[in-house]
């Protein structure tokens, strides 16, 4: 990769929906606080809520509240997860217009996360998909355990490029593949990123990273020497999956920030407010979180001699 194209990556932060829904559950107040000083911090993307039924995900059962009280600043765009129509349908009277949805590569994983099997989510995203459309919405499919399930094993990339061929046929407007339980390595990631890419060079390919396993920012690079400018991170490195066991969590925005920006490529994101974040972040769930750039700083903060 080199030249124009490596010189700005576009980062969508997790962090109050993704990251929250595998914390105990916080008040609203502290939800709202959380997704407006991320929207101050220059992060052009984030993904704000999910609409989920409360007995599954009690962490995001005031996604209405949340989203009703939120600033909406200019220039961020903010998507909603959805689990199935009705969440669709919820996400739509919200006012949301970019939505997205999950489907495993992992069937085992797929029966945990939805209680049905991967083919059969795949026969209801093209109905959601259709009904997004006619809303005048854009629908993203994240492809969870594209790198790896925790109950299967590894996953075959042509089984991941499969799941593709059919949401994109279905009309899905973008991709992500999601790597649920940090399974993914450099070289898994060249693996699945080129299998998928050759089949679709064109459609929009969004990377989402675990740290679980300390691979998290190699996986990055590697996906930016392959030409993906599009990841999901994680204030603080908050989040981790629900039905994914040791599914620890995302990689850290402020350490993806830091380093890309050391590289000379482009964010939009303010480091110091992003850190601010993190902080705030850390505050609200109670505890360290994983971030070494939370933790140490920018590597241009110095001590006296």
């Amino acid at each position: 990769m080199s030249g124009e194209s490596r010189k700005t990556v576009s980062i969508r932060e997790v962090g109050p929906r993704d990251g929250l829904q595998n914390e105990d559950p916080v008040s609203t107040d502290a939800k709202v606080e959380l997704l407006d000083a991320l929207s101050r911090t220059g992060v052009q993307r984030i993904e704000a809520v999910s609409f989920v039924h409360p007995k599954a995900i009690p962490q995001m059962a005031d996604a209405d509240q949340v989203w009703s009280r939120a600033a909406k600043v200019d220039g961020v765009r903010y998507s909603a997860l959805v689990p199935n129509t009705r969440g669709a349908q919820r996400a739509l009277a919200a006012g949301f217009r970019e939505i997205e949805v999950v489907v495993s590569a992992s069937d085992t994983h797929n029966r945990h996360n939805v209680n049905r099997s991967t083919a059969e989510s795949l026969d209801d995203i093209a109905e959601l998909i259709s009904l997004l459309h006619d809303a005048g919405a854009t629908a993203e499919v994240i492809v969870a355990t594209s790198f790896g399930c925790p109950y299967e094993g590894d996953v075959d990339p042509a089984r991941v490029a499969s799941i593709v061929d059919r949401v994109t046929a279905d009309g899905a407007d973008r991709v992500a593949l999601g790597d649920t339980t940090g399974m993914a390595t450099p070289r898994r990631v060249r693996d699945v990123v080129s299998v998928v890419r050759e089949a679709h060079p064109d459609v929009p390919l969004l990377l989402h990273f675990h740290n679980t396993r300390g691979t998290a920012l190699a996986n990055v690079l590697t996906a930016v020497e392959l030409g993906v400018t599009q990841y999901d991170a994680s204030v603080g490195g908050l989040g981790g999956c629900p039905y994914a066991p040791g599914a620890s969590g995302n990689v850290a925005t402020e350490e993806v920030v830091h380093m890309l920006h050391d590289m000379g490529i482009d964010t939009g994101i303010d480091l110091d407010a992003l850190l601010d974040a993190a902080g705030l972040a850390q505050r609200i769930v109670d505890r360290e979180l994983p971030s070494g750039v939370l933790r140490a700083g920018p590597r241009s903060r110095t001590v006296p001699a």
